[in-house]
């Protein structure tokens, strides 16, 4: 499946819960197998009324505890196999509450940001994470770090389109600063309520979308003043609807997904697993 042509493996492993080990996921992301940005593997459900517990793994083999395009393509396979347009999924970063919506977009709830240095997490106290000068990054200016389950950094630029993402990303994932590595953004204000978005997604590179970050940016945009909390975040893939909600602060985002294929793995995409 992909969401905004964020491509997401799904493997329900519900009926046969086995372990899927980081070098099966990198063997399955080769190019010639099934490549991929994250998989969504779905396990038997540990808390009652939820549809499954969710592991992600990202394509490098490497674990994350927040997908959100993943989790809406989740989402909308459970509710087609179902008939029931709301869905629960409990993960690493705790229930992730589904709706499916008439028009095919599904909205996720995708719980409250955290901004705590020992949250996101950071190697040190930086003060407000609110605006981080990087070092060896100033340049680049302060950068917002939230988590949305997962570390993100985003830094508010002129115009996102024109920024090098390749190399300050992969640069920037690894940066000391973020012990557990980092998902890096590069974002710009297009109107009020319009954010350009670009993302070096942590263990999976460059991607034409990514939930979290799009979250992370709204979060950072309305955070810093820059916008209210309802934005319209635009991605090469697309746009997804982020609102960071003030009662409770959890954050709400809307987008598509489509279903690319169906199938069944084989031992042979699985050689030379190392």
């Amino acid at each position: 499946m992909n969401g905004l042509g964020n491509e997401i493996l799904v493997l329900d492993l519900r009926a046969d819960p086995v372990d899927v080990p980081p070098a099966a996921a990198r063997a399955l992301a080769r190019p010639s197998v099934l490549p991929f940005d994250q998989a969504m593997v779905l396990y038997p459900p540990r808390r009652a009324g939820t549809a499954a517990f969710v592991r992600i793994l990202n394509s490098d083999g490497s674990y994350s505890a927040a997908c959100g395009n993943g989790t809406r393509c989740i989402a909308a396979l459970e509710a087609q196999a179902t008939g029931a347009p709301h869905v629960l999924f409990e993960s690493e970063a705790g229930l992730l509450d589904c709706a499916v919506r008439a028009d095919g977009q599904v909205r996720v709830d995708m719980g409250a940001p955290r901004f705590a240095w020992t949250e996101i997490p950071l190697s040190r106290d930086v003060g407000d994470t609110a605006a981080v000068l990087v070092p060896g990054f100033e340049q680049l200016g302060p950068a917002s770090l939230v988590s949305m389950g997962n570390p993100h950094a985003v830094f508010f630029v002129p115009d996102a389109d024109r920024v090098d993402v390749e190399g300050l990303g992969a640069a920037l994932e690894h940066h000391p600063l973020f012990p557990e590595r980092a998902n890096i953004s590069f974002a710009s204000l297009t109107a009020p309520d319009r954010v350009r978005l670009h993302v070096w997604e942590r263990g999976a590179g460059r991607t034409r979308a990514c939930g979290t970050a799009a979250c992370a940016a709204g979060v950072s945009a309305a955070r810093t003043g820059r916008a209210g909390r309802a934005t319209t975040v635009t991605l090469p893939g697309g746009d997804l609807e982020i609102v960071w909600r003030e009662g409770d602060s959890h954050v709400l985002m809307t987008g598509p997904v489509a279903h690319e294929f169906s199938g069944t793995l084989t031992p042979a995409m699985l050689e030379d697993v190392a």
